[in-house]
This record gives structure tokens, C-alpha cells and sequence, in this order.
């Protein structure tokens, strides 16, 4: 049997996960890949730390640059993290004729179309399961699975950390601030948890999604990212009492007038199955023109369910190395040549339903004129509700909900109503997403 020598860069987490899985279940996948794949190197900062799997099968060394021009390495697989220094390695293990698989989101979003270009170039693969939702082979799904489909939109929950976040929030009734704080102690978010509270993660992961879905070039810039952070306690109670939960979604829909591309809280029906994903877990919705809605569900990060997919990626590299280049199945999902610039809607042009809050006057007449507003601007309401005033408060929270409509529109509307003398303060504005 053929054997692959595969060099690691960076043996933290799910460097050390994918070591593990490759070394304990190597028999079962020589089976499935028809090769002896094997760690032959690894990269780490410090080689007298001690790590997270057994190492004495494989050298180790502090250079990282040691496993990009070694000839003992046919796959290098990247795990170090970051985009400069990541970027810098894997351009120079394509131009030495390596294949590469990473699990850096960010690198392939911002930088991906630059690296595909030099694989193309070069005739390797670089394979990047495990950049979006870890263990559950959502990439895999629509560049193979769905190949026969125009698809429509992809929907997902795709940061684990902001769906625990919000979960706590809404099952236990405890603020953002005190959840973060568990998600740090825990491990689900960084000491910075910027790039999951604020979206960006998410947005490196939908911009991929996007591409392959729609064969489209990466386009991060276009992504419009808004973040859990400011969301109110009371929010996402009255959501619950709607008929409604809110979740961080990452959302690419392809329509007439060109690709939404778009990252924030939403409500979304609770009796969807994305409605409860719950916890830590990930889940991404698909829809196809022929296949209709699918729902893939599973772990979204984790030393072994990312190394899953990240050895998932090393056995279909394996598989391709006595494939013509033109025979593989192509990076973006579709043909180099046929990848294509779609124009992407700016916010105002987004369409959607609206979660609309307003602080207003416990005053006769009030309503009416918020009525007046919204009918001013041609926007239809699906409901109103008007909560019972707070003790000693002067003031009562109005919540429409309206119809599907231009965002423009909506913000339009607000801007008229926060002038009212009635309204106190400003609307709380949140996407409604039935999914369907």
C-alpha cells in the first residue's frame, strides 16, 4: 500500500485531534483511502511544552517552514491560526507542489481567492472543511452533494459561542455580559471575544458558503456584519412570548437583483428546527431548487470534531493524487472559468420581516400616530403588541412586527416615529426570518 506523509503546522487543539484521529483510527481509513496516511511532521512554537496527543511516531520541529520544503511531505496541513504568517506558509507549500488542507476561515475568506489561483496554478488541491462549521462536512455537502441544485439561500448558525451566549440568555434570563463571562471561563470564547460577538467570524464563514453556493469569488468586504452585544434582555424575552427566538445567523440568498450577504441577530419561528439549535452546536440550512430545504446539525468546533473534518480533507487529497488536476472536483465548487462576479444589495435593500420596539408615551392617541408612520411609508404590519406600563414608568414598549419589506423602508419609518413627540428614545430593530 502507497503511503502519504502528512506535516502539521501547529499542534495546539486541533492540531493534536487531528493527530490523534489519524493515528488511532488509521486502519479503518487506509481502508477507505486506499493509502497508509500517516503524520510524518509537526510544527510548534516550543518542543519541550508538552502536548495534547502521543508524538513519538513523528518529528518535531520549531520551524515551520521545515515541513513546507521538506520531500518527506505530500499534504501539509495548516492549523497555526492567523493570516499573515499562515498565508505566507501555505503560498509556499503550493508553489513546492504540496497539497494543503487547512481549517483557517479567516485565511480562505479574506485570502482564498489568491491561494486558489496559485493551487490552480500549481496543480494541487487545498482542501478547507473544517474552516466552517467544524465536524459537520457542510463544504463537502454543497460542493458535491448539491451539484445538481440551484441554490437559493444558505442560512446557519455558525459560531458556537454566540448561540450558547444566546441560549443562556433566553433560558435562564441572565444578560450578555454574565454569559460572556462563563463562555470565556469555559473556553468558548477567546479572552477578546471580538470575531464571535461582533459577527466576523461568522461573516469568514458565510463568505465562504457563499462562494460555493453561488460560484461567486470570496467576497468578505461585502458581508454586512452586526453582532450580539447590544441585544437587550427584555428583547429577547418578548421574542419567546411572540412565538419567536433569536439567533446569530449568517444568511447568503440569491435573488433577482443580486446576493444578500448578511450577519445578525434574528427571530426566527420557534417551531423551525434552526429555531432550536441550542448550546454550542452549529447548524446550516440549505435550499435548492431541486432538493428543496435540507438541515445539517452537529458540532461547529472541538479538538475532535474539527480534526474529523480535517482528516476528512486529508483522505480526499489522498484520493486525488493520481487525478488529473481537471478531474478533481474544483475549489470553489464550480469551474475556475466559470466563477463569476454577482452584484451584492447594499443594507437598505436587504428584504426581510422587522422586529420593531418602541418606548412610547402612555398617552390617548399615541398608537395612532405610529400607525400613521408606518402606513406613511406603505410598510404592512403583521402585529402589534403594547405591554403593560412597568410601575412609576411613563412609558410602555410598543413591538410591531411587519411584513416582508425593504430595509430602506423600515429605517425610513423609524427615523419619522423617533421624532414623534410620543416615542421616547430609540426603536430597537431586529430581522425576521421564517425560512421557509
Amino acid at each position: 500500500m502507497k503511503s502519504v506523509k502528512v506535516g502539521i503546522l501547529g499542534l495546539g487543539t486541533v492540531g493534536a485531534g487531528t493527530a490523534e484521529v489519524l493515528s488511532r483510527n488509521a486502519s479503518e481509513i487506509s481502508r477507505r483511502s486506499g493509502y497508509d496516511i500517516a503524520v510524518s511532521m509537526a510544527s510548534v512554537r516550543d518542543k519541550s511544552k508538552p502536548r495534547g496527543c502521543d508524538c513519538s511516531d513523528f518529528a518535531l520541529t520549531e520551524d515551520p517552514l521545515d515541513i513546507v520544503n521538506s520531500t518527506e511531505v505530500d499534504i501539509v496541513v495548516e492549523l497555526i491560526g492567523g493570516c499573515d504568517l499562515a498565508k505566507e506558509l501555505v503560498l509556499k507549500a503550493i508553489a513546492n507542489g504540496k497539497h494543503v488542507v487547512t481549517a483557517n476561515k479567516a485565511l480562505i475568506a479574506l485570502h482564498g481567492n489568491e491561494i486558489f489561483s496559485a493551487a490552480e496554478k500549481h496543480g494541487v488541491v487545498v482542501a478547507y472543511e473544517a474552516a466552517v462549521a467544524g465536524g459537520i462536512s457542510i463544504i463537502k455537502s454543497i460542493r458535491e452533494g448539491f451539484s445538481g441544485n440551484q441554490i437559493e439561500a444558505v442560512a446557519g448558525i455558525i459560531n458556537g459561542t454566540g448561540n450558547f451566549i444566546l441560549t443562556e440568555m433566553r433560558d435562564k434570563g441572565r444578560t450578555f455580559d454574565d454569559v460572556l463571562a462563563e463562555a470565556q471561563e469555559l473556553g468558548y470564547a477567546e479572552a477578546d471575544p471580538t470575531f464571535d460577538v461582533e459577527g466576523i467570524d461568522a461573516a469568514h464563514k458565510l463568505t465562504i458558503l457563499a462562494a460555493i453556493a453561488f460560484g461567486t469569488p470570496l467576497q468578505f468586504d461585502d458581508v454586512y456584519t452586526e453582532g450580539i452585544s447590544k441585544l437587550d434582555l427584555v428583547d429577547v424575552a418578548y421574542a419567546q412570548e411572540l412565538g419567536y427566538r433569536i439567533k446569530h445567523l449568517g444568511i447568503a440568498k440569491k435573488t433577482e437583483t443580486g446576493l444578500e450577504l448578511r450577519v445578525h441577530p434574528t427571530l426566527v419561528p420557534e417551531k423551525r428546527l434552526l429555531a432550536n439549535v441550542d448550546g454550542v452546536m452549529n447548524a446550516v440550512l440549505v435550499k435548492g431548487d431541486a432538493v428543496g430545504n435540507t438541515l445539517h446539525y452537529g458540532a461547529g468546533a472541538g479538538a475532535e470534531p474539527t480534526a474529523s473534518a480535517v482528516v476528512a480533507d486529508i483522505v480526499d487529497v489522498a484520493r486525488t493524487l493520481d487525478v488529473a488536476s481537471q478531474q478533481r472536483v474544483p475549489a470553489l465548487a464550480f469551474q475556475a472559468n466559470a466563477v463569476q462576479e454577482l452584484a451584492t444589495k447594499k443594507q437598505a435593500d436587504f428584504e426581510t420581516a422587522f422586529y420593531l420596539r418602541f418606548q412610547v408615551k402612555d398617552i390617548a392617541g399615541a398608537m395612532s400616530q405610529l400607525s400613521a408612520g408606518f402606513a406613511e411609508q406603505n410598510i404592512s404590519i403583521e402585529g402589534i403588541t403594547q405591554k403593560e406600563p412597568e410601575k412609576g414608568q411613563s412609558t410602555v414598549s410598543v413591538i410591531f412586527i411587519t411584513q416582508k419589506v425593504q430595509e430602506g423602508m423600515v429605517d425610513e419609518a423609524i427615523k419619522q416615529l423617533e421624532s414623534l413627540a410620543v416615542v421616547d428614545g430609540e426603536a430597537v430593530k431586529i430581522r425576521v426570518e421564517h425560512l421557509n
